[in-house]
């Protein structure tokens, strides 16, 4: 037993692995005492130092940087002045991607403005169009904008300008997307009155014998206005559509024999007649 008033620790036979004994003595005849310490007791006590270290740091971080601007000390005022340098890193940083990723976006407006512009003018051309016939901006009293490459800038612009810019060039790729728009219109207005155009022989491998206009009449031997085209060819040729359209009439007519009839649209009929 240990003297009276002390404290010993021990590690009994019968102890248990990863136990720790601690054995309690107060007063020369009162009964030992035995406090036994596991892994459990070792965990709680080391989380409460953690927590205890984490909430010193916290406060210590605290009441430096509240404080730091009143007390006038060399290490204070370095600690602070190094934070708002850090901070002040950070902002400028997310600034700059920001105006990276602006002017990024920037150039690639540009590009597309350019190639807009390109295919217009082909497209214009291509219908017959001169650039001041093309619609005007959508904007009233703003005049057409230009494509170009982008003016030399003597600063650094400013996330304002920046979007400034972007803004202007969106509202030009739009303008010239409607131009487009419009010229894709009449190329297909073109195309479709193409299509419906009898342009095409009714007939392969014929040819022409007699033309639309005054001549003399192969039955009467008068002269004559003759209203279409002759193309002789043998019995049974395939009679061919001059344009597209629609048959309205297939059957035999009084005057011009078995007669096939189309109607190609906006007015246009073509007649096929004497067929055999």
């Amino acid at each position: 037993m240990c003297p009276s008033g002390r404290m010993g620790i021990a590690h009994g036979a019968g102890a248990e692995e990863g136990h720790l004994n601690i054995i309690v003595v107060s007063g020369a005849m009162a009964r030992a005492r035995t406090l036994t310490l596991d892994w459990r007791h070792w965990a709680l006590g080391g989380f409460g130092l953690l927590v205890l270290f984490l909430s010193f740091t916290l406060l210590f971080n605290y009441v430096t940087l509240r404080y730091a601007a009143s007390i006038n000390h060399p290490l204070l005022q370095a600690i602070l002045l190094d934070d708002q340098r850090q901070e002040a890193r950070r902002s400028q940083e997310v600034v700059q991607g920001h105006l990276n990723a602006m002017a990024v976006k920037l150039g690639e407006l540009q590009a597309q403005l350019l190639q807009l512009d390109g295919l217009g003018e082909r497209l214009a051309q291509m219908a017959g169009l001169k650039p001041k016939d093309l619609p005007p901006p959508s904007e009233p009293g703003k005049a057409p904008a230009r494509g170009g490459p982008a003016p030399t800038l003597s600063h650094e612009l400013s996330v304002d300008e920046f979007s400034g810019l972007l803004g202007a060039l969106s509202r030009q790729v739009e303008e010239r997307s409607d131009q487009l728009g419009v010229l894709e219109a009449l190329l297909v207005s073109s195309s479709v009155n193409k299509k419906f155009l009898p342009s095409l022989p009714p007939v392969d491998g014929g040819w022409l014998s007699s033309s639309y206009g005054w001549r003399i009449d192969p039955f009467t031997g008068q002269k004559g206005f003759h209203e279409g085209l002759d193309f002789p060819t043998e019995t049974g040729t395939p009679i061919v559509a001059a344009a597209s359209g629609k048959v309205i009439f297939a059957d035999v007519h009084p005057q011009y024999g078995k007669m096939i009839e189309i109607d190609h649209g906006n007015g246009l009929v073509t007649r096929y007649a004497h067929c055999s």
